[in-house]
């Protein structure tokens, strides 16, 4: 681990442990996933096998990417973020240490393997995405309930995304996950737990916090973590700095903060 209360600990800690642990939780996909169970009966049998599932994926995923130093520095001579820097750009980009790991260090049948279970994951999340994207597009915003409206929708959710993915800069997945992940733990995650937990959950007190998580999100990406403040440039525009204030917030991730502000 970093030295506690540096900026990489921080980024660590907030980013990618809170982050991806809290906001894993409000994922749409997964409560997509969530409306096909029968009944409690069935989530409580799940917990055990759920819970194996996650250790060896989640912990595997994130035991290996961090001794990916270890491997890079024993058979290149550096750790893994200079192993990936861009001949062009002359900068690094982190997306590519995993595949640059697995092309050296694994057999070349385990690639195409690893690729195909990448592929068979995606497919499976991306499914219920386009389902809940779709549906929001054409019932939440337009009030159309057609399969036809559906399916239109889908295909302006894929359309979208193949042109992020095409235009999107390098070193992007990490990032875009922990805003992700962020945003839907601070807009969705308390009202879906005073849903289930608090009986005296209104309609209009689920709306507002969802309001007050989303707007608190984003007020926080465009004025004080410096991750997105820096690149939107919206706080320099307004008050002439990149952030509004200074360390330890410039690199607190918003979810510290916009998270628990709902209720």
């Amino acid at each position: 681990m970093p030295t506690m209360g540096s900026e990489f600990w921080w980024v660590v800690v907030s980013t990618l442990v809170m982050g991806v642990g809290i906001g894993v939780l409000a994922q749409p996909q997964l409560v997509v996933r969530f409306l096909t169970v029968k009944g409690p009966k069935q989530l409580n049998q799940a917990v055990l096998i759920g819970g194996v599932f996650i250790l060896f994926m989640t912990g595997v995923a994130f035991v290996v990417g961090s001794l990916t130093n270890v491997y890079f520095h024993q058979t290149l001579g550096k750790i893994s973020i200079a192993a990936v820097v861009d001949a062009v750009t002359n900068r690094p980009n982190i997306d590519n240490i995993i595949p640059l790991y697995v092309g050296m260090a694994m057999p070349a049948w385990f690639a195409y393997l690893f690729m195909f279970t990448l592929i068979a994951a995606a497919m499976s999340t991306l499914s219920s995405q386009f389902h809940a994207i779709g549906t929001s597009l054409c019932h939440d915003l337009y009030n159309q309930s057609s399969i036809n409206s559906n399916r239109m929708a889908i295909l302006v959710a894929l359309a979208g995304s193949v042109v992020l993915s095409l235009k999107l800069p390098g070193s992007i997945i990490a990032v875009a996950t922990a805003i992700f992940f962020g945003v839907c733990a601070a807009t969705f995650l308390p009202a879906y737990t005073a849903a289930l937990f608090w009986p005296r959950a209104t309609k209009t007190g689920a709306i507002a916090s969802m309001v007050v998580g989303l707007s608190s999100s984003i007020m926080l990406m465009a004025f004080v973590h410096a991750k997105e403040a820096t690149a939107l440039g919206l706080s320099n525009l307004m008050f002439g700095k990149p952030t509004l204030v200074g360390f330890p917030w410039v690199v607190v991730d918003p979810i510290v903060i916009s998270y628990p502000f709902p209720p």
